[in-house]
């Protein structure tokens, strides 16, 4: 330990004395009473500390994720709690997060995501235009040099970013047609190449 971890310990060892004999004076109603309250206050503590290193474990399973199943070329994603079903794909080398919309005829980026991506929506030329559940909003046609699921990967994807407000990049038929079988049902879909 070095000299501010030694004091920052002092500090708290002193801090946690004093608490402890406020809390004995205050509650001079009988030793029994207070310490069964300090024994609630400490498996309160506990129950709090094991929910903390238990966190990633229990989101793991609240919240599943996509599964390649590289030997048998498929891929497997859980439905989400909201009933969509996510994948997250490698465009361009970095983590993208798409919502699957088999009524997207596109893959949509948003324009967070296209920047993630490598590309400046800045410098984008937005004449196209897309009909949405929002109404109409301006995209901006772009070729994505990779995208890759799992150990998929394909080259010289022709894509849009959207200039509306949207919350989730989009993946598209476009994407999902260089797939040989696309499949839903038992709360999973089933991407097989």
């Amino acid at each position: 330990m070095n000299g501010i971890d030694t004091g920052n310990l002092i500090y708290f060892i002193v801090l946690g004395a004093a608490l402890i004999v406020m809390f004995l004076i205050n509650n001079r109603q009988g030793i029994g009473a207070t310490l069964k309250q300090l024994l609630t206050w400490g498996l309160i503590f506990l129950a709090v500390l094991a929910g903390y290193g238990l966190w990633e474990d229990v989101r793991r399973t609240v919240v599943p994720s996509q599964t390649v199943i590289a030997t048998e070329d498929r891929i497997v994603v859980p439905r989400s709690p909201d009933g969509h079903f996510y994948l997250t794909l490698d465009v361009n080398d970095r983590s993208v997060r798409f919502m699957v919309d088999t009524g997207a005829s596109d893959l949509v980026l948003t324009r967070a995501d296209a920047q993630k991506a490598g590309l400046d929506p800045e410098n984008l030329t937005f004449f196209g235009r897309a009909r949405t559940a929002n109404g109409e909003v301006r995209i901006a046609p772009v070729t994505l040099e990779s995208v890759a699921l799992g150990p998929y990967i394909d080259r010289n994807i022709a894509a849009s970013v959207n200039d509306g407000v949207m919350d989730v990049s989009l993946l598209g038929m476009r994407y999902l047609e260089r797939w040989s079988r696309l499949e839903m049902g038992g709360g999973e879909l089933v991407l097989t190449r």
